[in-house]
């Protein structure tokens, strides 16, 4: 990256500050084997490779998804980059966008709001997912959000009203996720973590 110094958040070794924000440019061009999120033009060092129940449940949630929505919806999973604006880039665990709108995919990544973004939950992602990422979330006017909580075998749903998130529903179990936004969404709670094996041992 030549002379440019990059601000980091989220390391343990001393940052070295660069005076402006870090724009995607500068995020593109890092090669140092670490996956980053940029907020605000700040880089977030992301936590090590997801565990295995978390991609398990990924892969349920898109194969669901895939069989009642491909039709009218591309949908992706990380690591794929949501560039929201120069120095706003993120990267949901799955993203649904409607094949009308695919003039913001590149080969970059999204650029621009999907219809839905998805964030599988876990101990050192809490804070990120409900707060930091549900407010760049709304800034860019992604209108809907779903949280997934597996240690509650909980799906929240929120809806964009206004300048932020509303919570409009939790499906647990056997209740039947739907969307007013996305009506091809169909499945529960029950069935995709009935997939996830017992790794307790």
């Amino acid at each position: 990256m030549g002379d440019k110094e990059i601000k980091r958040k989220g390391n343990s070794y001393p940052d070295r500050v660069k005076e402006d924000k870090v724009t995607y440019e500068d995020y593109a061009s890092l090669d140092d084997g670490n996956r980053y999120e940029l907020a605000n033009g700040v880089l977030e060092l992301m936590s090590p490779g997801p565990s295995v129940p978390h991609q398990i449940i990924s892969a349920e949630i898109l194969k669901r998804m895939a069989d009642t929505c491909d039709a009218d919806y591309l949908i992706l999973s990380a690591p794929v980059d949501l560039i929201l604006s120069a120095v706003e880039v993120r990267q949901p665990d799955l993203m649904m966008i409607h094949r009308s709108r695919l003039g913001i995919v590149s080969h970059r990544g999204v650029e621009g709001p999907p219809n839905l973004v998805v964030e599988i939950l876990s101990p050192s992602t809490l804070r990120r997912d409900k707060l930091d990422k549900s407010r760049s979330y709304a800034q860019y006017g992604i209108p809907e959000y779903w949280i997934v909580d597996p240690a509650l075998g909980a799906l929240e749903r929120y809806e964009l009203n206004g300048e932020a998130y509303l919570l409009s529903e939790i499906f647990t179990s056997e209740m039947t996720v739907h969307s007013n936004h996305i009506p091809c969404v169909s499945f529960t709670m029950g069935a995709i973590l009935s997939r996830v094996p017992d790794l307790s041992n």
